[in-house]
């Protein structure tokens, strides 16, 4: 079969939308020819390969304020522009991932009649795919419970794909804290979050007096956090791409709840406490957090009632030791973990393959 099938991802912004898709291009390769579409500024160069053929538009995030509406307009302005890549690069069939360069890309494929597929990974549907998914071949479903808010929509659960590195067994990276102590990881997304890394810096005395080790990726973002050197029990970092490795040999994480980790903490199987960004469109970082909380896999907190008190009241009842057939045993913890080894798990990477190459052409 000759690689003349061209696949255009439109994914940008975040890792939860760009994760994702780069788990999906690389299963595609062999058949594909990809071209990925992105936003000019944003992290999508220090995460997609040269390989992918990176092209990027000047699309400006909305904010909130009087001009939201021209914003949004300006947005949709730019499915000219894609046309012009659509007829460029040949494309045969879009993939994307949500987020504002999505709207535009589903235009512009819809007004050239080439196929698209848009995967949604939260369990509330963003403001694309609930806009404009019913404009896609498909709707693809990280959780099956997203059907019931996209009733127009083709619709097909395969789960969220993650990295490579998730799906095989990492050791520990040499640089963490070595000891006996409980190894938290504490992060909050690409961009990091104010509110974890600050409740985190004022139980840092209570934690290192616990003897618990710690690694904190605070995250890219520009935030003024307090200068905290590295010590024996503690590691801090921007970010790594060593996050599986982590996230598998580690006690607990401590996090926010957006889809990606969700499902990474499925696969894993870890333990967590997660604080929803609260701020999020339809609260869906909460929503998403629920579905481990309900099964008794997460402790979910409120930020808005977030308290040094409370994170190391919880902290403490997480790790409080019983005498169990002669061990110290943490008795919590251990529940916790059980109750997450009961998630459902899918093959996502498979089934989302499986559709795409439905559309290859034989030439």
């Amino acid at each position: 079969m000759s690689k003349r099938n061209n696949l255009l991802v439109a994914a940008s912004g975040t890792g939860g939308h760009i994760f994702p898709a780069l788990a999906v291009s690389k299963e595609l390769e062999d058949e594909w020819n990809i071209h990925w579409l992105g936003v000019h500024q944003r992290f999508d160069a220090n995460f997609i390969p040269n390989k992918y053929n990176l092209t990027t538009l000047k699309i400006k995030t909305p904010r909130k304020n009087i001009f939201l509406f021209c914003q949004y307009l300006g947005i949709l302005m730019s499915t000219f522009q894609i046309i012009g890549i659509l007829k460029e690069k040949q494309i045969n069939l879009v993939f994307t991932t949500g987020g504002y360069i999505s709207a535009p890309t589903i235009v512009a494929s819809k007004l050239l009649g080439i196929p698209v597929i848009i995967h949604e990974s939260n369990l509330i549907p963003g403001m694309v795919t609930k806009y404009f998914g019913f404009l896609c071949n498909y709707v693809l479903l990280g959780f099956k419970k997203t059907d019931y808010y996209l009733k127009n929509c083709k619709t097909i659960f395969t789960g969220t794909p993650l990295r490579e590195q998730f799906y095989k067994s990492n050791p520990l990276p040499e640089w963490v804290p070595k000891g006996e102590g409980p190894l938290l990881i504490v992060m909050g997304g690409s961009q990091g979050a104010k509110a974890i890394n600050q409740i985190l810096y004022e139980s840092l005395e209570f934690l290192m007096k616990k003897k618990f080790r710690i690694v904190h990726i605070i995250g890219e973002s520009n935030q003024k956090l307090p200068q905290i050197k590295n010590t024996k029990n503690y590691v801090q970092k921007k970010f790594t791409n060593e996050i599986a490795a982590l996230i598998q040999n580690c006690h607990l994480v401590i996090s926010r709840s957006g889809a990606g980790t969700i499902n990474e903490l499925i696969e894993t199987e870890k333990p967590s406490i997660l604080i929803p960004y609260p701020f999020s469109k339809n609260n869906h970082q909460e929503k998403n957090a629920i579905i481990l909380a309900e099964n008794g896999g997460s402790v979910l907190m409120n930020q808005n009632k977030l308290s040094k008190e409370i994170f190391e009241e919880i902290l403490e009842r997480i790790f409080k030791t019983k005498l169990i057939n002669g061990k110290n045993q943490y008795e919590l913890l251990d529940i916790m973990k059980k109750n997450m080894e009961n998630n459902n798990k899918i093959k996502s990477k498979t089934e989302i393959k499986k559709l795409i190459n439905y559309f290859l052409k034989e030439f």
